[in-house]
């Protein structure tokens, strides 16, 4: 067989690399923003709520989106997916390049970027759960990817720093449309393993009470710095739409219909608790990197590429424990590294607290965001690899919409919680209060893997590789 044949390793290491690189640059846009605060708001006269509203609004259309992003895979093929979510991502760049006020901003960024991200994304997990057929290769695939990812959302305040000092904050804008352009070449390598199914139903009433309730929910976060009663109401409404959605889910299975969202996925213990760890880590990692980011520039006054450097412990300590993701899952049991996960990167964030109030000195954030990185990249591959693997080859479309939609709900959350305390009070104690309710939440993720079974290193993998069950 040639080496450049569907299925060998030289064929599969050339196809990691369009999907790491979209995982990289829906992440970069995620956080790149965040050193931009103070040139976005007085570019397009706005505020560093504003600023915090596009961010946020991003991150949440990813989340809402994700779940029937993932349907539509199933129905209209991976690949297909992946492009068209890669040519609608790259319009939104171009046209947020553009922008002349927030609104156009929130467009091109907030929109027409979140909505791409939620078509393209769960292709990428999909397509990596089929080609990679047994769990040490998945995780060295997973690895790349969540590796790129993380580095994408670590140094997007690099490299967004550096671009918006030396060109402006519109050609960061540019520069993603570029990566999309690189991409979408790249792809032309990859093969659906999977045929599409046209003929399988799409859930439009599930979609639409998903995505609102989830708007609602974060919303409401949002929210809570202006008026309480508005944040309850829509913190009430949202509940209700997403009670309103699982109620309609049951009646559709019962019926013997097919629903966005099957039930089932709820039923394997491993699973939950690994989407509990998958949103409270992306929550970590976009909560310290907006809390941080504006700290430094709205109290420091900072610019942005003195943040982005700042930022680089962040970048290198994720970098370092992703990359080794095939040799750790040789070596530990998954469970094990999301433990020590999580316990450094709470770690870290006490160390922010404690060093960096004392001490006027920049590199003062170093060791905390070293040590937040190295958590970070150490359980983000596992956590992925426990959920995909949980399920077989029919439900991966969904599996991976829930997933992306569970991690990036976690950014959205990680940056509307921050954000909500930093903008009531951008002080000292604000960064502090921003801090320890993070570190919080880092202990309820702690507790959910400690909860996970620890499952040996050398166990099979149960669902080891795709069937290629007609239709499916």
């Amino acid at each position: 067989m040639s080496d450049t044949a569907p299925g060998t390793p030289n064929a599969l290491r050339r196809i990691i690399a369009p999907l790491a690189l979209a995982q990289f640059i829906c992440s970069f846009a995620g956080s790149n923003m965040n050193v931009m605060i103070n040139d976005i708001s007085e570019d397009l006269d706005t505020t560093v709520q504003g600023v915090q509203v596009a961010i946020t609004v991003f991150l949440l259309v990813m989340a809402a989106l994700m779940i029937p992003g993932g349907k539509l895979t199933d129905r209209y093929g991976r690949k297909r997916c992946l492009l068209v979510g890669l040519v609608v991502y790259g319009v939104g760049a171009l046209l947020s390049a553009a922008a002349p006020g927030l609104g156009v901003l929130i467009l091109g960024n907030s929109i027409l970027e979140g909505v791409g991200t939620a078509l393209l994304i769960p292709p990428v997990y999909i397509l990596t759960t089929l080609l990679f057929t047994d769990l040490t290769s998945r995780a060295k695939a997973f690895g790349t990817i969540m590796a790129l990812g993380g580095i994408g959302a670590a140094a997007g305040p690099l490299i967004g720093g550096l671009i918006t000092s030396a060109i402006s904050w519109r050609a960061a804008f540019v520069f993603q449309a570029l990566v999309i352009a690189v991409i979408i070449l790249l792809s032309r390598r990859i093969e659906d393993p999977l045929p599409p199914d046209p003929t399988r139903p799409f859930d439009t009433v599930g979609t639409v009470l998903s995505a609102v309730g989830l708007v609602l929910v974060v919303t409401g976060i949002v929210a809570a710095d202006d008026n309480i009663w508005l944040m309850l109401t829509l913190l009430v409404l949202g509940a209700l739409f997403l009670a309103g959605f699982f109620y309609w889910v049951r009646a559709r299975e019962r019926a013997g219909k097919e629903a966005l969202l099957s039930t089932s996925l709820f039923r394997s213990r491993t699973s939950d608790l690994g989407l509990v760890t998958q949103n409270t880590q992306w929550l970590l990692l976009m909560g310290v990197s907006f809390t941080v980011a504006s700290y430094l520039q709205v109290v420091r006054g900072y610019d942005a590429i003195q943040t982005g450097v700042i930022f680089t412990a962040a970048t290198l300590g994720i970098l370092a424990t992703s990359l080794a993701a095939e040799r750790l899952a040789r070596r530990y049991a998954q469970r094990t590294l999301i433990l020590a996960g999580f316990a450094g990167t709470i770690a870290g964030i006490l160390v922010l607290i404690l060093i960096v109030g004392g001490s006027p000195s920049p590199w003062a954030f170093a060791p905390g965001l070293l040590l937040i990185g190295l958590g970070l990249g150490l359980m983000l591959t596992p956590s992925v690899n426990i959920v995909q693997s949980s399920f077989p080859e029919e439900q991966q479309g969904e599996i991976s919409g829930l997933s992306r939609s569970i991690s990036n709900l976690g950014s959205s959350l990680g940056t509307a919680v921050a954000g909500t305390i930093l903008v009531a009070g951008l002080t000292s104690h604000a960064y502090a209060a921003a801090m320890i309710t993070l570190a919080a939440v880092g202990i309820v993720g702690l507790a959910a893997a400690a909860l996970l079974p620890p499952v040996p290193t050398t166990a099979p993998d149960q669902y080891a590789g795709p069937t290629r069950t007609p239709g499916h």
